[in-house]
């Protein structure tokens, strides 16, 4: 079941104040990237954040779920209303994954 266009839209607006927040879509779902760091998934009309020892500190236990068969599992995040949170986790995310590998132009 791919995920709804105008959830993905609204949970990038809640996060906006943790940086540049912008979405791709993937196989039918949504990569989330923050600066060019892609930090989550909306998948189902799920949000799922990539699993981070920060993460785990905000959340306490968190809820892991893949985000499909197979996958490894991700921080299930019910509560996509809770901008402070979102805003929080995504800073806290982010600053602990690596930084995305540069492209090299094929020639």
């Amino acid at each position: 079941m791919a995920s709804n266009q105008d959830l993905v839209q609204y949970i990038a607006d809640q996060m906006s104040r943790a940086g540049e927040i912008t979405f791709k879509r993937m196989f039918g779902e949504f990569g989330l990237y923050c600066e060019g760091k892609f930090f989550a998934m909306v998948c189902d009309d799920r949000l799922l954040f990539k699993p981070t020892e920060a993460g785990k500190a905000l959340l306490g236990t968190p809820v892991l779920l893949p985000p499909y068969p197979g996958a490894k599992p991700c921080y299930y995040i019910a509560d996509v209303d809770d901008h402070e949170l979102l805003v929080a986790l995504t800073k806290a995310t982010c600053r602990e994954l690596p930084e995305p590998k540069v492209k090299k132009n094929k020639k």
